[in-house]
């Protein structure tokens, strides 16, 4: 779906294991910037906005509710998990956005139901 996707160390060390061969790690240039973003945000949500910021054409995916406003806020696009799921239906790599958002619930992904029945009813066919 998308032809390049990179995280920051910090981001890997939150996943836990290793990313796919298909992620680039990159490195963010603009420290200062980092650390000024890590006074509101975790060091994930933080070094993944810096390094966005240091990019042109990007499309920032995060799901952290304050992050996602603050990259809004910086002049980022940012897309979330669902719009990643949806996204993905609408090229048809996906049959059920139901199952895929079954599977994150089933690994602990904190989504409102509320959240769920709106996009399962609007783009769910």
């Amino acid at each position: 779906m998308f032809s390049n996707i990179s995280v920051t160390q910090e981001i890997q060390i939150e996943f836990g294991g290793e990313l796919p061969e298909w992620i680039t790690i990159k490195k963010v240039e603009d420290v200062k910037r980092q650390n000024i973003l890590e006074l509101d945000l975790d060091s994930g949500e933080a070094s993944a906005i810096a390094l966005a910021l240091e990019n042109e054409q990007v499309l920032l995916l995060i799901d952290e509710k304050k992050g996602r406003g603050i990259a809004k806020k910086l002049g980022l696009v940012v897309m979330g998990t669902l719009g990643v799921i949806i996204k993905a239906k609408d090229k048809q790599l996906i049959d059920s956005i139901r199952t895929q958002i079954d599977k994150l619930q089933e690994v602990n992904f904190r989504i409102s139901e509320r959240l769920v029945n709106q996009v399962i009813e609007k783009y769910e066919k």
